[in-house]
């Protein structure tokens, strides 16, 4: 018979062995709770990504159908007439303005460039008119507005052969361009330019993203970014950058930048930018306008601008804003065949007016062309005429 200590012991061990038990089963169960609501967030997750993929399904397929509805809408309103009246109250427009404007806003693009330049050669009738009846003639003078990138846009731009290697501009350049911007300056964005990957070599110059110092000049190995941008949409503005060369020292190996006649770069005094050797190279690494020309993509960070007057020297002219406050004030009748510089290595004036070749009047024959993005001509870009830099 079993004493009166041996049964609380035996009474003992067993209520340990059922606390042992009863933790055990708790732990089981902790444990499958814990299992089950990670197997319900991926399943949560799972609805999010498949429900995000439908939307983004849905938005691809409303993009196919509204861009069917323009097609057809074209097909329908090709020759549809549109007032007279309208176009001699608005031909002299920009582009942008003019695209936007409520009668023309939902045409098709066709017709829209149609209509400008019936516009257009209302406008040149008018000038043309008022010069013989004794007025006073108006310089006529013929840029070439760009899309951007942005979605819904045509992503049209130019290219052209010019290679910023082939001159050699690691050992010194200038270039000025007169540039509109024509949307609003909140992402990457390049308004001419090109940049190989192997060795890095940047030549573009454009915005780098959102914020009022959003400006952003790539030469060599150096994207410089945090430059203040005082432009606004639809306004003209001349850009000038120098770069003394890479042949210099640290400290003397001088980045310049003036908008207009303003200096916005100054203390940038070592900007490196190695030779490059064309023999080893595949990629083509000429310039772009409207765009970026970039190793590997092609054409990137379009911008929506009309640009003019583009001139590249192999040299640095400008180190105290003499030769920007030149250009800038010479406006619409400045040339860079006469002014007097030597160096002149590309040199786009964009005064052709019609077709799709941009002259070099350089004489080294890097003519631009229009880039038609899958065969469709509505992706090129619009020449525009204008009287001044306004």
């Amino acid at each position: 018979m079993k004493s009166f200590a041996q049964k609380m012991k035996e009474k003992a061990e067993r209520l340990e062995a059922e606390r042992l038990i009863a933790e055990a089963k708790a732990e089981e169960v902790r444990k499958w709770d814990e299992w089950h609501q990670a197997r319900e967030e991926e399943k949560r997750q799972e609805a999010v990504w498949r429900e995000e993929e439908l939307r983004l399904e849905q938005r691809a397929a409303e993009d196919r159908r509204q861009r069917q509805l323009l097609r057809e809408q074209e097909l329908q309103q090709r020759h549809k007439p549109v007032n007279p009246t309208f176009l001699q109250n608005n031909a002299s427009f920009t582009w942008q303005a003019f695209a936007n404007h409520e009668k023309i806003i939902n045409l098709p693009m066709s017709e829209k460039v149609r209509l400008f330049k019936l516009a257009q050669s209302k406008e040149m009738a008018r000038i043309n008119q008022q010069s013989v009846l004794g007025g006073a003639a108006e310089t006529i003078e013929t840029v070439l507005s760009f899309s951007g990138d942005r979605s819904g846009a045509t992503d049209s731009h130019a290219i052209t052969t010019f290679n910023p290697d082939t001159y050699s501009l690691w050992n010194g350049f200038t270039i000025s361009f007169w540039v509109r911007p024509d949307e609003e300056m909140n992402q990457k964005s390049v308004i001419l330019g090109t940049r190989a990957s192997s060795p890095v070599a940047r030549f573009h110059f454009g915005l780098s993203g959102a914020g009022a110092n959003n400006i952003g000049v790539g030469v060599g190995g150096n994207d410089v970014t945090g430059i203040n941008n005082p432009m606004e949409i639809g306004r003209w503005y001349n850009w000038v950058i120098s770069y003394t060369g890479t042949q210099f020292d640290a400290g003397e190996r001088k980045l310049r930048m003036w908008i207009n006649t303003d200096a916005r770069m100054t203390n940038n005094n070592s900007t490196s930018w190695g030779n490059q050797d064309e023999a080893t190279e595949s990629y083509t690494h000429g310039i772009y306008f409207g765009g970026r020309n970039t190793e590997g993509s092609g054409y990137t960070s379009g911008f929506a601008c009309a640009l003019d007057e583009v001139a590249i020297y192999n040299r640095c002219i400008d180190s105290d804003g003499t030769f920007a406050a030149e250009v800038y004030n010479g406006g619409i009748t400045y040339d860079h065949l006469t002014n007097g510089q030597s160096g002149l290595v590309g040199y786009w004036k964009f005064n052709e007016g019609s077709g799709t070749t941009i002259t070099d009047h350089s004489g080294n024959g890097n003519h631009g062309t229009f880039a038609p993005i899958s065969g469709d001509t509505t992706a090129f870009p619009i020449w525009e005429k204008i009287t001044n830099y306004s």
